[in-house]
Formats: structure tokens, C-alpha cells, sequence
């Protein structure tokens, strides 16, 4: 099956803003995150083919190679099948290999720049991971566990790609160069061999689990501490987590981002919460002191008599712990007072006996608003 574009993928079109992409990833990532959709196979590829797309784009250089050539621009044969999967790290340079072949770019083999041995270890792919938490999660650290399908280095043949007792010979197809030469009437142009990937030897034998490449795809499962204080987008990476490296070479990382849920009673602003406390008609005219929620159990604040709605209380250090170790954050306690609703008839008779012994000093911010608004009644 062809792949789709990536714009597709995203819901989204040529045009889009670095902004919106970032917004329409984040839409359809939490609706097809495995999480939210145990056991749904579509929901889990479409949601590796969302993670795809969204690498590629997010990137301007990565986005500018696509917008050009497609997905020619993370050609898996350019990377020994590592780029191109769902959820890896793409390099765009990769499309000017396929041209100009060899192990470099167009722009190291105009100026002389170091350029990589095909035949050498390569480095994995890194790949990305997106993780849901609550807010709680975030705010006092916990540890996950997550599952992460990849390449990991084959078993059966220690990683060789070869089966045991073969060896390696040159290739037929390019005469051991890692090239081929075609004519494009007065122009040569030298390609990667596509029989040796570059490599100028193939081997006898491939072994049989993995074809030959040396890696085949596995489940893992992957222990995560997750420090308190982590937002949302905060990146986390687990070293040597991400695919196993070719031909003896380090495997990459994985990088998981955060996604965190919001919260029903706290806020966040920072390092900082607020949240909202009801208080009753008599606990603002009488003053009290109140219970109110933190992250580590309640607290108390004193109301002073007279307190208004939207009159906020400081309580320092009950806020999120810096993750950085800076300390801790505060908490806000922003109060609205409640106004009583259903009375029955004696509440009713003791309000009226109280607004009839009220004069213009009881409220004073309205007589106040009302001196400053008398022109407008005339």
C-alpha cells in the first residue's frame, strides 16, 4: 500500500503554519493514542503514521526535503531501512545520497567534507514516543512502563546479518565499489549500488530470521522515571532505547513527550497553581477560616471579615516543585462567594429583617459605584 502524505495524515495542507501543524498533531494524537484505544490495531498505526508525519514536518529543513521530493526524501535505502518508519528520526540529507552517491551529502562532496564508511557501524534511529499523564503524574513524578515496537539487533545471528559459518564476498552488481555509473548523454552519474546499499560486499548467507539486515522488528517494554515538576511537551530521553545500530553500531535514543491532562479543581501557571474555593454569604461577611485543597492534603486560610469574591490568598510553597530543583511554586486561593439559593420562608423573613437594617455604609463599594454612576440615571 502507498503511503499517504503526510499533509493528509495531519488533516492539514501545504500551507499550514508551524502553529496550527503542532495543534493538529496534538488533536489527533490524543484521539488515537494507544491508551485511549487498547487492543484497536488501526488506531495504533494510524496513530505511528501520525507520529511519522509529524517528525518529518515539525522540522523546517525535514519539511522543506519533502515538500520537494516526497517521501523520496527518507528513502529507506538510504539508512539501511532505519528511516522512513513510523515514529523514527529522518535526515533529509539522505535524498542528495540517492543522487550523488556515497556516504555523504551534496555539500561534502563539493568541499571536501568528512564522509562516513559505508561499510562501518552506523548509528540507530532515534524515535519518539508520546506519553499521556495525569496531572498529578506531573506535579509528584511517577514511573511508566511503556511498550515500544522497533528494531532490535537480531539474536539469531548476533547481529551479523549473516548465518553461521558464512562469509562476505564482493558484489557482482558494482565490482566492490558501492556505486554504480549510469550516462545521461555527456553526464556520468554515480548512484548507491542498490544490490550492497553502498556497502561494496554482500553476504553468502543472510540469515534466515532477520534476511540478512542484521535487526528485526521487536516488542519492548521500556521502565521510565518521570521527575516531578514535567509539563506538557517536556521531552524525556531513554538512552539506547531507540533502534539497534547497523553492522556493530550504537543503537539511538528514545525520546518520549509528555501530553498532561488537565485538572478538575488546580490550574497550573508555571511553577504556580490557583484554584477557586465557594465560600458562603456569612463566612465572607463574618470572616472564618476555611479548608482548602493541596497537592499534599488541606491547608487552612483566614478569611478576614468583609472578604470579596475574586480576593485571592497566597500560600507559598504548596505549588509545583521546579523541575529543575529551584524549589516549589505557590499555591493561589482565589475565593467567589456563593449566594444563597431555594430559602425557605423563616431564611427569607431574617434576610429581609437584615436588608431593612442596612444603610449604604454596610456595602460600600456599591454606594461608591452608584455616586459615580448617578448622572446616568437622571
Amino acid at each position: 500500500m502507498a503511503k499517504r502524505d503526510y499533509y493528509e495524515v495531519l488533516g492539514t495542507d501545504k500551507s499550514v503554519s508551524a502553529e496550527d501543524l503542532k495543534k493538529a498533531y496534538r488533536k489527533l494524537a490524543v484521539k488515537f493514542h494507544p491508551d485511549k484505544n487498547p487492543g484497536d490495531k488501526a488506531a495504533e498505526e494510524s496513530f505511528k503514521e501520525l507520529g511519522e508525519a509529524y517528525e518529518a514536518l515539525s522540522d523546517p529543513q525535514k519539511r522543506a526535503a519533502y515538500d520537494q521530493y516526497g517521501h523520496a526524501a527518507f528513502d529507506p535505502r538510504a539508512r539501511g531501512g532505519g528511516a522512513g518508519r513510523g515514529g523514527g528520526f529522518h535526515d533529509p540529507s539522505d535524498i542528495f545520497r540517492e543522487v550523488f552517491g556515497g556516504g555523504g551529502s551534496i555539500f561534502e562532496d563539493l568541499f571536501g567534507g568528512e564522509r562516513r564508511d559505508p561499510n562501518g557501524p552506523q548509528r540507530g534511529s532515534d524515535l519518539r514516543y508520546d506519553l499521556e499523564i495525569s496531572f498529578l503524574e506531573a506535579a509528584q513524578g511517577c514511573e511508566k512502563e511503556i511498550s515500544v515496537t522497533k528494531l532490535d539487533g537480531c539474536e539469531a545471528c548476533a547481529s551479523t546479518g549473516a548465518e553461521k559459518g558464512s562469509t562476505t564476498k564482493s558484489c557482482p552488481t558494482c565490482g566492490g565499489r558501492g556505486q554504480v555509473i549510469s550516462s545521461r548523454g555527456i553526464f556520468s552519474i554515480a548512484q548507491t549500488c542498490p544490490r550492497c546499499e553502498g556497502r561494496g560486499k554482500i553476504i553468502e548467507k543472510p540469515c534466515k530470521v532477520c534476511g540478512g539486515a542484521g535487526r528485526r522488528e521487536k516488542t519492548s517494554k521500556i521502565k521510565l522515571k518521570i521527575p516531578a515538576g514535567v509539563d506538557s511537551s517536556a521531552r524525556l530521553r531513554s538512552t539506547g532505547n531507540g533502534e539497534a545500530g547497523i553492522r556493530g553500531g550504537a543503537p539511538g535514543d528514545l525520546y518520549v513527550v509528555l501530553h498532561v491532562q488537565q485538572h478538575e479543581i488546580f490550574q497550573r501557571e508555571g511553577d504556580d497553581l490557583v484554584c477557586e474555593v465557594p465560600i458562603s454569604f456569612v463566612q465572607a461577611a463574618l470572616g472564618a477560616t476555611v479548608e482548602v485543597p493541596t497537592l499534599t492534603g488541606k491547608a487552612e486560610i483566614r478569611l478576614p471579615a468583609g472578604t470579596q469574591t475574586g480576593s485571592v490568598f497566597r500560600l507559598k510553597g504548596k505549588g509545583i516543585r521546579n523541575v529543575q530543583g529551584y524549589g516549589s511554586g505557590d499555591l493561589h486561593v482565589r475565593v467567589s462567594v456563593e449566594v444563597p439559593t431555594q430559602l425557605n420562608a423563616v431564611q427569607r423573613a431574617k434576610l429581609e429583617e437584615f436588608a431593612s437594617l442596612c444603610d449604604a455604609n454596610v456595602n460600600p463599594q456599591s454606594k461608591s459605584f452608584f455616586e459615580k454612576a448617578k448622572g446616568f440615571f437622571r
